[in-house]
């Protein structure tokens, strides 16, 4: 399980803890390493450490938000705090006094720290997905409208990532599927996505492995991966009102009522949850609203926009529908709230704004350059000691 651990301090702290802080340099041989006893204090006044491995110092707030920022960071995370719930960005230059070009520039931080972390702590993680809704969004840029695919775990709510294009095309689709089959474990698997042709082609162009050829030349053969369902829902506006269509591309009519059973408690097949999670990213990005006069001048902002709301959905927001509740007594219970990280084990505990913005992503394991021949005394005791 992926916790956070602390490694930030305001500036100029005194309780430093060397043993939760790693060191970022990407050639040291122990970058990415905690509790190793290589990282020493080497100015608490100033907030730096020193790593014994390359010698190198480097700053506390290095890996995170706030870092060769001079602002208070505690006026930066409110700031992105109300940014992420949908506050106007006019009414936080005026209530702070800040310039406008400033805010953006800290969103636009904000939003590359958070593609990391989402990036880190979900893409990378193998998970049993068990039903996983996608849908499209319109948005609003200047000089025309993009369009953001985003996709969704249900059972426990977990914002699974976004792709942002200029056009609806299969290129879109086939990107975010991508997203999916990364994160996808060999399990079965329901897959609802709306009337759009794109996703069956995707999904089942995605959901293939290589047979292992033992042996034999040539390219080996692809196979689907077993209990795949792909299901859809059509909706079509009448002049007696909208008519919903429920077909099963692929899969059987048993296997789609046990994956519903066990992802959403039953129910017939829909895209409601990816629905009100677009409602909620619509709320959240003025840029989405479907009649609004606010545009994104690049698609960059949009992108930061992006994964700032969904990490913030996803680590910080506490959902009623993920709550567990804990008996005392045979008589008496409380309800624990849980977030989408909490309910698909990836963290904890709810991670406050301070949290998020501060969590360190560690460099991948170092690894010593190939080389020919036999290796030195020195660099095997190094592959011994940071590699194992």
């Amino acid at each position: 399980m992926l916790m956070y651990t602390p490694g930030y301090q305001a500036k100029g702290a005194t309780n430093m803890n060397p043993q939760t802080v790693f060191c970022p340099n990407m050639a040291c041989a122990a970058r990415g390493q905690t509790g190793k006893g290589n990282i020493g204090v080497h100015s608490a006044k100033e907030e730096r450490y020193i790593c014994h491995v390359c010698k190198r110092t480097f700053s506390g707030r290095q890996g995170t938000l706030f870092y060769r920022l001079r602002s208070d960071s505690s006026i930066i995370v409110v700031v992105i705090t109300l940014l992420a719930y949908g506050c106007p960005l006019p009414a936080i230059v005026q209530a702070f006094g800040l310039d406008e070009r400033t805010v953006k520039a800290w969103w636009q931080r904000a939003g590359e720290h958070c593609r990391a972390v989402h990036e880190h702590l979900v893409e990378e993680r193998q998970l049993d997905l068990e039903q996983v809704q996608a849908d499209e969004i319109k948005a609003k840029v200047q000089g025309g409208s993009v369009w953001l695919a985003m996709a969704m775990m249900v059972s426990t709510r977990l914002w699974l990532g976004g792709v942002i294009s200029p056009q609806r095309n299969y290129a879109l689709i086939e990107q975010l599927v991508a997203k999916v089959r990364g994160m996808a474990l060999c399990r079965p698997l329901l897959l609802a996505v709306d009337g759009l042709a794109s996703y069956v082609g995707a999904f089942q162009a995605a959901f293939r492995s290589p047979l292992p050829r033992h042996g034999q030349p040539g390219r080996p053969p692809l196979v689907a991966w077993p209990d795949i369902v792909i299901v859809q829902v059509v909706k079509q506006r009448t002049a007696a009102g909208l008519d919903i269509l429920r077909r099963i591309v692929q899969g059987s009519a048993p296997l789609v009522a046990q994956l519903l059973h066990r992802s959403q408690g039953g129910g017939v097949i829909n895209t409601a949850y990816i629905e009100r999670l677009n409602a909620t990213f619509r709320q959240r990005l003025a840029c989405l609203a479907r009649r609004s006069r606010y545009l994104v001048q690049q698609q960059a902002t949009l992108t930061a926009g992006m994964y700032v709301v969904g990490c913030f959905y996803n680590f910080c927001d506490l959902h009623q529908s993920l709550r567990l509740r804990l008996w005392i007594t045979p008589r008496r219970y409380h309800w624990v709230q849980r977030t989408p990280a909490m309910a698909a084990n990836l963290t904890d505990h709810r991670w406050t704004p301070a949290e998020l913005l501060t969590f360190k992503v560690p460099p991948p394991p170092w690894s010593p350059p190939p080389r020919r021949g036999p290796r030195s005394k020195h660099t095997q005791a190094l592959v011994a000691r940071w590699c194992s």
